[in-house]
């Protein structure tokens, strides 16, 4: 009892001081994910791309894809907290985290390949391979993914830090997503020699894109160094405990369904951007230029980030962003088909949307500390195993709501923009624009409406959990 004095003083010590290795891990961690978010974005945002525009899927069998898309990607996604648990329960003389960003990382990159990879099969036998493929990829897409983002919060519990990190990753995770939407389309037309690709040069971009993956995470295995003078490491979790750490948790579950909200409507929007060029402006080669003004957008509104948090407490940066996204989404609606106009609301749409993710990806780190001084244990991993969930799940839906649009709206039959009636062009525009518009304001709702743990909770937080002795180094692990 006499030494709760100077403990608290220590917490409030922790959130401020310089982590040891601050400058080297803000680097080596941020860098891998360049290639990792390159990838996901190849399967998230191509692989529906590939299959109606490259392959040629029939229409019922699409239908089939779309179905075990959606059901592959919600059983894996609710998986994800198990791996959570069991990258919480890991130790070895790497750490807990970096076993798992190695295998899952040589695994997922085979079978991002293999999702690439034309089989000659056709009917149940194509999908049923699909099927098999996307569910690996899947899971060990959560493997090396809880590896990464689950060390986040053992790098540091000094708040700008996190920030600075997670901008730091986010914007090199911004490099290789734009990367790869705008620049996908030129290189495997270049490889095969004709508009849109051939299965061959999709294949190969696979492969160079995975390499890329695989190299830079190399980087982050070797360089990152975690925290080791206190005690940040996830405890082991059994299944009965991870049921507790979810569903007791309530700031991370309410934070978890802004997200996912949020990323229902982010996600659906960047997904369409392909077929609203090619079927509504009537110029798909056009789109690459846009998917630039995208791409700039998100990484300036990363780098500009930290300044604007300098200012701004993170409430009223959500906020403001809401609205203006909001507003921008009803202009991009009413715009004339004139590509500077759209590129200009894309560039504003995307500069915020890029300030909300990193809201929420620290609004979720910060969930850990509550839930370790709601709960009594730490899971770094297992909190962290609901934004692969978050994303695995809004793909799926992504995909399905795209897939169910262009058949629906009669593009997966059609050649040109000239055979898509004008309904059809209305069915699109409501799914890319007005449906995510709405789920976007309903995110910030439910965020306004029930998260607690703003700045200054945090720091009561922190300040009692280390009265309470929480971080002191308990050597439990291999070192």
């Amino acid at each position: 009892m006499t030494d709760a004095g100077p403990r608290q003083a220590a917490g409030a010590d922790l959130r401020s001081q310089a982590s040891p290795d601050f400058r080297r891990n803000l680097w080596t961690f941020g860098v891998g994910t360049l290639g990792r978010d390159g990838v996901y974005t190849l399967v998230a945002f191509y692989l529906v791309v590939y299959l109606t525009d490259v392959l040629d899927v029939p229409s019922a069998t699409m239908w089939w894809i779309s179905a075990v898309m959606l059901i592959v990607r919600l059983g894996d996604a609710f998986l994800d907290p198990v791996i959570g648990a069991l990258v919480d329960s890991s130790r070895s003389r790497w750490g807990q985290f970096k076993p798992w960003l190695a295998g899952g990382g040589v695994v997922s990159a085979v079978a991002t390949v293999l999702l690439f990879t034309d089989f000659g099969l056709s009917g149940s036998a194509f999908v049923v391979a699909f099927g098999v493929i996307l569910l690996v990829w899947g899971i060990a897409w959560s493997a090396h993914d809880l590896g990464y983002w689950g060390m986040l919060p053992a790098l540091s519990l000094n708040p700008s830090e996190r920030e600075r990190l997670a901008a730091t990753a986010k914007t090199f995770a911004s490099v290789g997503q734009f990367a790869v939407v705008s620049g996908a389309p030129i290189v495997v037309a270049v490889l095969a020699g004709t508009e849109g690709g051939s299965p061959a040069s999709w294949q190969l971009f696979a492969v160079i894109a995975v390499t890329v993956m695989v190299a830079l995470m190399a980087v982050t295995f070797v360089g990152v160094r975690e925290r080791r003078d206190i005690d940040l490491d996830g405890a082991h979790t059994d299944l009965r405990q991870l049921a507790r750490v979810l569903f007791r948790n309530d700031q991370l579950l309410w934070a978890a369904a802004a997200y996912l909200l949020f990323m229902l409507g982010y996600g659906t929007t960047i997904t369409f951007g392909w077929y609203f060029f090619k079927y509504a402006y009537g110029d798909e080669n056009v789109f690459p230029v846009f998917a630039l003004f995208v791409g700039l957008g998100q990484i300036a509104g990363l780098m500009t980030f930290p300044l604007v948090r300098k200012r701004w407490p993170r409430g009223r940066i959500y906020t403001w962003s809401t609205v203006i996204i909001v507003i921008a989404y009803a202009a991009f609606v009413a715009a004339p088909m004139k590509l500077a106009i759209l590129g200009a609301l894309a560039f504003v749409m995307f500069f915020l949307a890029s300030w909300i993710m990193l809201l929420m990806l620290v609004f979720q780190a910060d969930t850990i500390e509550y839930g370790q001084w709601k709960l009594g244990r730490r899971n770094n991993a297992v909190t962290f195993a609901l934004q692969p969930f978050i994303n695995k799940t809004s793909a799926a839906m992504n995909t399905w709501i795209i897939s169910a649009t262009i058949i629906l709206a009669g593009i997966n039959d059609a050649d040109t923009a000239a055979e898509v009636t004008a309904g059809g062009i209305r069915l699109m525009k409501f799914s890319m624009l007005v449906l995510p518009a709405i789920l976007i304001a309903l995110a910030y709702l439910v965020w306004r409406a029930r998260f607690r743990v703003d700045e200054a909770e945090h720091a009561r937080i922190v300040a009692e959990l280390a009265a309470r002795g929480s971080f002191v180094e308990d050597s439990h692990w291999e070192r």
